[in-house]
């Protein structure tokens, strides 16, 4: 099944509906859609680079969109509509053990990496923000910096060095991943204990 999404949503970057269907997947992903949106923005920005910036825009504000969403769904529909679908997803025991071990600084932490990497799901955190009532306007705040930030890079980065980008995050993921945590710790670090 989620091969098959994978296929569908990747079509979509060559359609002419290419800026609703990212709309769509961008808003989607944020509160239950199992396929990132950068399945169909890097596509198109490699495409079209000259747009990358307008496509990072759309990604951007659909995104936060779709995380006020998911947060809507965890603070007043949880049991009749989040609950299911992490159920579906199996994500139903991750869910929990974050709720248990989450505070406000905790849930900041994972929108800024979930926007960011994808780590843990965002729609998870979405709905887990809800769930515990943390404060809308922060979400906002945040959910802005870390996909609007995730993006733009994404944008900059496509329209400077094309596919050499993709090639150079693949052979070295895990030491990008390594970097982006370690600026994660040392900001959390200093907003904490600076």
């Amino acid at each position: 099944m989620f091969r098959k999404l994978y296929h569908w949503t990747l079509a979509q970057a060559a359609s002419r509906h290419a800026d609703k269907a990212l709309a769509a997947s961008s808003f989607a992903e944020s509160s239950f859609f199992p396929i990132p949106a950068d399945v169909l923005f890097i596509p198109m920005c490699l495409a079209r680079p000259d747009t990358a910036y307008r496509f990072a825009a759309i990604a951007t504000v659909t995104s936060v969109l779709g995380g006020i969403f998911g947060w809507w769904i965890g603070q007043f529909a949880f049991q009749s509509l989040a609950a299911p679908l992490l159920e579906f997803y199996g994500k139903m025991a991750a869910f929990e053990t974050l709720k248990s071990n989450t505070a406000d600084g905790a849930i900041l932490l994972m929108l800024v990496t979930s926007g960011a990497s994808h780590i843990p799901p965002m729609k998870v955190v979405t709905i887990l923000s809800g769930v515990i009532s943390f404060d809308l306007k922060w979400f906002i705040v945040s959910a802005i910096i870390a996909r609007g930030g995730r993006f733009y890079l994404l944008a900059y980065l496509l329209r400077r060095f094309g596919t050499k980008v993709i090639d150079f995050i693949e052979s070295r993921l895990p030491w990008v991943a390594a970097a982006f945590l370690g600026v994660l710790a040392a900001l959390w670090w200093v907003l904490h204990y600076g």
